[in-house]
């Protein structure tokens, strides 16, 4: 039974180890972090990405916070030429600012969403994961614009290689105006 349990207790100590060198932003202020943001990059370490990334677009969403802590973010999306659709996702607050958890409804899991960096008025590296499970993790890059400096794009790409993301999973998907609520 000891070894049972050593190795149940083992285990469960390198699984929450998997992250922890994805640290939040210093002094995040999520107020600050509020409003609008486009995402003009992402990663993604699942196998079945590579065959959507040519679908993928720059899309929008809005930060709210709450009095509670919590946000609620509010994203619009191109699913095709003539559809915008629209996603509300609500990122609980936990003890670490600039730490959230949401349950994905399309993995069916509980996420954490992590602001690794962001300087508020012109990007932020969000790191994305399902607990304990690398499978569905993802780095995104968001901009207060549709276009970043180029510098800032290189930012990116670093981060999701030093993380483990493979080259050809790192996107900077194309513009878009075909989602008449993003132009807001």
């Amino acid at each position: 039974m000891k070894i049972t349990l050593l190795s149940v207790t083992l285990t469960m100590v390198l699984l929450m180890d998997v992250h922890a060198d994805v640290k939040p932003q210093r002094n995040f202020d999520v107020k600050r972090f509020a409003g609008r943001w486009y995402r003009v990059g992402l990663a993604y370490n699942s196998a079945a990405f590579a065959q959507h990334r040519n679908k993928l677009a720059v899309c929008m969403g809005v930060v709210e916070p709450k009095s509670n802590g919590d946000v609620v973010m509010t994203v619009w999306r191109t699913k095709s030429s003539f559809l915008c659709q629209k996603e509300v996702y609500k990122y609980e607050k936990t003890s670490v600012p600039g730490v959230f958890t949401y349950f994905s409804t399309r993995h069916g899991r509980m996420k954490d969403v992590t602001v690794v960096e962001t300087n508020y008025s012109e990007f932020a590296l969000i790191h994305k994961h399902r607990k304990f499970h690398r499978e569905f993790t993802q780095v995104s890059l968001y901009s207060r614009t549709q276009k970043l400096r180029p510098e800032v794009i290189e930012k990116f790409k670093r981060y999701a290689l030093q993380h483990g993301f493979p080259e050809e999973s790192i996107i900077i998907p194309p513009l878009t105006d075909n989602c008449p609520h993003a132009r807001h």
